[in-house]
């Protein structure tokens, strides 16, 4: 690592932490930050472990990276997903690969070469050109800095993060196969993930938008173990460690309950349009479908709803290009004061609409949501507009984290009865099945543990 690799990494790691809900302090911290310099050193960057920063995230998406300086992150969500030791290691190491092997240099300069409108990042710039691969909104709010680091990589790139993730791992004495298991539950969770929110587009959760396809990389990943010597698993260990962890939203930052998102903090709801799902994230959420995106934010508010909205359509435009609405309208929704514009955007191949609808909750305190839509197609989203209201103190109580318990067996349990147990009122045979990288026909034994999610 060079100076000026450690000195970038200091400044974007702050930014890092806001953009993906903080450091988790919980069950599993330690533990995940011991496995993630273990596996770092293997790396050849730096030689003491004291050089690495390794932090779990208080995010509810499957995300892991790592940026240059020797910072390297997981999320709870999808440490939560993982089996053994050996997978966490796997995944961490795959991001120390990503560093070791300069990948986000690459991809900076490239970014930087094609930088887009530089408006609110660029995952909305890219939303805004057509550009599909950008198209998760949830952290839209990072500064431009922080998402160079965590771009998307190519397919090539990947394949040589998952090789050298398998050399450390064989290094450090664990089985290389954790590679290979590891993206095949991530695969496996992609799907399931599709299913419960009704997506039928292809898209795919956070950490495969910016790691591409692992299920087409589990045979690769196979093949490249082969030989390499390692058989550490640590399941015991890892299961102690995470058993209690905070599973899916923190309610600090809402939760999103289907087709609904509720927020009891501030004490407001709303739900995404027929056939749209969402996505979580610290400082917004996402909204997404074929017909249109959109992400409810905030922003500065003084008390004047027409410049707040002015303001939001301000922060969409920059390098030359101007979003600016035909009108400001004012409305009430539920009792809430609101103001809304749309402005007619060209994207280089066609025209969008960008509607920002905002709401007063206080004197200085509101909310908006930013949408595109093909032009004339923004209604699709009033549905939503007109759905968000206040909810009750007894509403916003009744919200409760859900967190991973880790139970042993009992003679007569079978996959039913244990998935019976999760807190989720769908797809709780499936959702039990992947989390614990299981089939509908495998077979249970009396004293080994599985996890289930509870409240």
């Amino acid at each position: 690592m060079t100076a000026q690799e450690r000195q970038q990494g200091a400044q974007a790691h702050p930014q890092l932490l806001a953009e993906f809900g903080g450091a988790y302090n919980g069950p599993a911290t330690n533990y995940v930050q011991q496995v993630g310099k273990n596996i770092a050193v293997q790396s050849g960057l730096a030689n003491a472990q004291s050089a690495y920063t390794v932090t779990l995230l208080n995010s509810p998406v499957n995300n892991a990276f790592a940026i240059p300086g020797g910072y390297i992150y997981t999320t709870r969500q999808l440490v939560g997903l993982m089996d053994n030791e050996a997978e966490l290691a796997a995944v961490l190491g795959h991001e120390v690969g990503h560093v070791a092997a300069r990948h986000s240099q690459q991809r900076q300069k490239a970014a930087q070469q094609n930088s887009l409108l530089g408006a609110v990042g660029s995952i909305l710039s890219g939303v805004l050109l057509g550009n599909n691969a950008l198209g998760q909104l949830g952290q839209q709010v990072a500064s431009t800095g922080s998402q160079l680091l965590t771009l998307g990589y190519s397919r090539s790139q990947e394949r040589q993060a998952d090789d050298l993730g398998i050399a450390y791992l064989s290094s450090a004495g664990y089985d290389p196969r954790a590679m290979a298991t590891v993206l095949r539950s991530l695969a496996e969770q992609n799907a399931l993930d599709a299913r419960t929110s009704g997506r039928s587009d292809g898209a795919v959760p956070e950490w495969a938008s910016t790691h591409p396809d692992p299920a087409s990389r589990v045979n690769e990943a196979l093949q490249e173990a082969q030989g390499k010597q390692g058989s550490v698993l640590n399941r015991d260990v890892f299961l102690a460690n995470v058993d209690g962890m905070m599973i899916g939203d923190d309610p600090q930052q809402g939760v999103v309950n289907g087709s609904t998102f509720v927020h009891p903090v501030f004490k407001f709801a709303f739900k995404a349009p027929q056939g749209f799902f969402m996505v979580n994230g610290t400082s917004a959420v996402s909204i997404s479908g074929q017909s249109g995106k959109a992400q409810l934010t905030t922003r500065p508010y003084n008390g004047n709803l027409s410049s707040y909205v002015q303001g939001a359509f301000a922060q969409l435009s920059g390098q030359g290009t101007q979003i600016q609405p035909g009108s400001i309208q004012n409305t009430t929704v539920n009792g809430l004061n609101a103001a809304y514009g749309t402005a007619r955007v060209n994207n280089g191949r066609s025209n969008v609409d960008v509607t920002v609808f905002a709401y007063a909750f206080s004197g200085n305190q509101a909310f908006h949501f930013i949408t595109i839509a093909p032009s004339g197609q923004t209604g699709v989203f009033n549905p939503m507009f007109n759905s968000m209201r206040r909810i009750s103190a007894s509403e916003a109580a009744a919200i409760k984290p859900r967190k991973l318990d880790v139970v042993t067996i009992r003679s007569g349990d079978t996959i039913r009865s244990l998935a019976q147990r999760m807190a989720y009122d769908d797809y709780q045979v499936e959702r039990f099945l992947v989390l614990n990288s299981l089939q509908a026909n495998s077979p249970l034994r009396a004293g080994d543990k599985v996890k289930i999610v509870t409240y």
